[in-house]
């Protein structure tokens, strides 16, 4: 029979109700699944239910909690055929991308999933979400790190929060849904990566200091300028269209500059749900172009956020990062 192994993070999936609002509450969720027929079928396959400690509510995920998951997924690799990670939604797309490249040679499904209203309410969307997941985790089909919502599979590196109270939380704008769940779970099969050849292990990351800076009318660089310290190794742009910045009298380029001189790779993304980045497209880009910035394509923040870690945790250097920045690694961008 095949077995599959449901690592409970926390969130709000096994939250109960607290004088302080939903909390994470130890040992619920698995009374809670013993109690309901459905878990019990053998229509489902096997589990067992690992509950990490403490619970955390998804906002206070941090790299250190990446490496546990990796560890737990580590060790029990052998023993099941797949895995199921319940996870907060605040922060999902953040931990599956980070583990899209820390699980290397993943020829296992390991989905993450959650819900938008817990278990404890009678209007929950968990119950659909973890059977779901179980099913496709123990389907073998999806060999990577996906995650699973509202009735679609969606590549972990691709997917980003869409929705703070819809069911349909998640979307991945650029890449098309791996499966979609009816009557019967159907798979885009020329979607799904092919196995991988080498042998299984985790790379964990490093807490490397990295930022994210949002471009918006009316900034003021200079407020940054001194965050451009040399300890600072990775910046993600959010910039808007495809990859463009107000001029602001040159206001930018010295500080891209000083950050590039010490080292600091620095990545371009869209603000842009769907679509890509294209430096040097138009002349707002091209002088993050010209100052040695990445061009992160069609990466989600998430993901490139997650790559950043992954590569410095790698022991890479900032020439050999800037580079793998642009190529796709394991299905996370487009090349064209």
């Amino acid at each position: 029979m095949k077995k599959v192994c449901i690592i409970y993070t926390g969130g709000t999936i096994g939250m109960t109700k607290t004088p302080k609002g939903y909390a994470p509450c130890k040992g619920f969720l698995k009374k809670k699944l013993l109690e309901m027929s459905d878990f019990k079928s053998d229509r489902l396959p096997a589990w067992d239910l690992v509950e990490l400690s403490p619970l955390l509510d998804s906002s206070n995920m941090t790299v250190h909690e990446w490496n546990i998951i990796a560890e737990e997924i580590e060790k029990r690799y052998n023993d099941y055929c797949g895995f199921v990670i319940l996870h907060g939604t605040d922060t999902m797309a953040y931990t599956a991308s980070a583990l899209s490249f820390m699980l290397e040679n993943l020829n296992k499904p390991v989905i993450l999933t959650g819900s938008q209203i817990p278990f404890c309410e009678i209007r929950s969307d968990a119950l659909d979400n973890l059977i779901e997941s179980l099913m496709i985790a123990a389907d073998g089909k999806a060999n990577e790190v996906c995650l699973y919502f509202g009735g679609r599979l969606l590549r972990g590196n691709r997917a980003t929060k869409y929705s703070a109270d819809g069911l349909e939380a998640f979307k991945s704008p650029n890449c098309l849904y791996l499966a979609q769940a009816g009557i019967d779970i159907k798979y885009s099969e020329a979607l799904l990566r092919k196995p991988n050849a080498g042998e299984f292990h985790v790379t964990k990351l490093a807490p490397v200091p990295i930022g994210v800076i949002k471009i918006f009318p009316g900034i003021q660089f200079d407020l940054f300028a001194p965050i451009m310290t040399e300890s600072l190794r990775g910046i993600v742009i959010e910039t808007f269209g495809a990859g463009n910045v107000p001029g602001g009298e040159n206001q930018l380029l010295p500080i891209i500059k000083k950050a590039i001189a010490n080292g600091t790779v620095i990545t371009v993304c869209t603000q842009c749900p769907s679509g890509r980045v294209t430096l040097g497209a138009y002349e707002t880009s091209i002088m993050l172009k010209d100052a040695g910035a990445v061009c992160g394509y069609d990466l989600t923040t998430e993901a490139a956020v997650a790559k950043l870690y992954y590569l410095f945790s790698c022991g890479y250097d900032s020439s050999a990062i800037k580079s793998l920045m642009e190529k796709d690694i394991c299905g996370e961008l487009t090349q064209l």
